[in-house]
C-alpha cells in the first residue's frame, strides 16, 4: 500500500530557533517514518522582503544541514531546495492566472505584513500564499502539516485546487487533475511564543535576539537569554492560566525537551519560583541542543555529503513535480514540444 505524502518547509531567513524545532522540524521527524516525505528550503519565498544576497545562499545551506541535523533522514524523505525545482515557479504561474485579486487581499499575514513594510510592500508578498500553494499542490500532498496560524493558506490551495482547476478544467470527475490537501494540524508545540512576550509567537524576524534561542546558539547565550526571560511576580509554575502566559510558554518548552507530559512538568514545579526554574529550563536546553550542533558543524565543514542529499532530494522533486505540472498545462491547453 502506497504511503501517503507531505510536504513542508520553512524559509532560510535568519537563524531557525527552537519555536521551529518543537513547532515544526521535530514532528516532520516522526512522521518522516509513517509517510512519504517532502521537505525543501524555501528560499523563493524568502526574498518577498528586501535580502542579502550572500546571506541568502549561506542560510539556505544552513537550513538544510539543521533539517538533516535535527533527524530528518534522506532514506525516509526528500530534502531540497526550492528554487532548484523550476516548477515551482511555472505552476505559480498557471495558478496566478485563474486565481482572483481579492482572494489574495484578504488573506490576513499579507495585510499585517503590509502595514509594516508601507511603500515598500512587493508584489511578491502579496503573491507569495500562491507560490505557497503551488509547493504543496506540486507533489499531490495528501496532508501538509501546519500549525493553526497558517490554515488559510492552506485553505487557499485547497480551494484553487479544487474551485479554480479541478471544476473548470477537469474533464473526468474520478481524476482530478491536482490532489486537493488536507490539514494535519500540529497541537502539540504548535506554537512556541517568544521569550520577552508569552502572547506572541517565537519569530525570526522578531528584531530583539533574545526573544529566541537559536539552534545554533551557544551555551552561554542560552543563559543569558534564558536569565533575561520575562517572568511575572508569582510563586510556582502552572499551565493555562491565561494571566501567566509566560508560565504556559517557558513549561511548555520544558515540558518538549525533556520529554515529559505536562503533568508531570506541572508537578514538579508547582511549588517552585523563577530563580530556581530557570537554571533547570537553561540546562535542559543546552543538553537538548549539543546534539543537533554536533551534527550541523560536522555537515557544514565537510558540505560534500550535504550536496549529495540535496541533490538526490532535488531529482526525486523534479521528477514528481513533473507529472503534475504536466497534467495542469495540458488542462489548461497549452501545446506540447511533442505536437508538432
Amino acid at each position: 500500500m502506497n504511503k501517503k505524502r507531505i510536504l513542508s518547509g520553512v524559509q532560510p531567513t535568519g537563524d531557525l530557533h527552537i519555536g521551529n524545532w518543537l513547532g515544526a522540524i521535530r514532528n516532520w521527524v516522526e512522521l518522516q517514518h509513517e509517510y512519504d516525505t517532502y521537505v525543501c528550503v524555501v528560499d523563493l519565498h524568502a526574498i518577498t522582503v528586501p535580502h542579502d544576497p550572500e546571506k541568502l545562499r549561506s542560510d539556505t545551506l544552513s537550513t538544510a544541514a539543521l533539517y538533516l541535523a535535527c533527524g530528518m533522514d534522506p532514506k525516509k524523505s526528500s530534502i531540497f531546495v526550492q528554487s532548484h525545482v523550476p516548477a515551482h515557479s511555472e505552476l505559480c504561474w498557471l495558478l496566478n492566472c485563474v486565481t482572483p485579486l481579492n482572494w489574495m487581499e484578504r488573506m490576513i499575514q499579507f495585510r499585517e505584513k503590509a502595514l509594516k513594510q508601507g511603500d515598500n510592500v512587493s508584489l511578491g508578498l502579496l503573491d507569495y500564499p500562491v507560490l505557497m500553494a503551488a509547493d504543496i499542490l506540486l507533489y499531490d500532498a495528501d496532508l501538509v502539516p501546519v500549525g493553526e496560524d497558517q490554515k488559510q493558506h492552506l485553505e487557499l490551495a485547497r480551494d484553487i485546487a479544487q474551485q479554480r482547476i479541478n471544476s473548470r478544467f477537469s474533464k473526468d470527475k474520478e481524476n482530478q487533475i491536482l490532489k486537493v490537501p488536507r490539514p494535519l494540524i500540529m497541537k502539540e508545540g504548535a506554537k512556541i511564543m517568544s521569550l520577552c512576550d508569552g502572547t506572541n509567537k517565537m519569530s525570526k524576524s522578531d528584531p530583539n535576539e533574545n526573544s529566541r534561542i537559536g539552534l545554533l546558539d551557544n551555551p552561554e547565550k542560552i543563559k543569558k537569554k534564558i536569565k533575561k526571560a520575562k517572568t511575572d511576580q508569582h510563586f510556582g509554575l502552572e499551565f493555562g492560566n491565561p494571566d501567566r502566559p509566560e508560565a504556559d510558554n517557558l513549561l511548555e518548552i520544558y515540558s518538549m525537551i525533556s520529554n515529559q507530559s505536562r503533568e508531570i512538568v506541572a508537578k514538579e514545579f508547582s511549588d517552585i519560583g523563577w530563580g530556581k526554574f530557570k537554571p533547570q529550563l537553561t540546562e535542559a536546553l543546552i543538553a537538548s541542543l549539543q546534539p543537533i550542533q554536533q551534527k550541523y558543524n560536522a555537515l557544514i565543514q565537510d558540505s560534500s555529503e550535504l550536496n549529495k542529499i540535496l541533490k538526490e532530494g532535488t531529482e526525486n522533486a523534479k521528477e514528481l513535480s513533473r507529472h503534475t505540472l504536466k497534467r495542469v498545462k495540458q488542462a489548461l491547453g497549452f501545446l506540447e514540444s511533442t505536437d508538432f
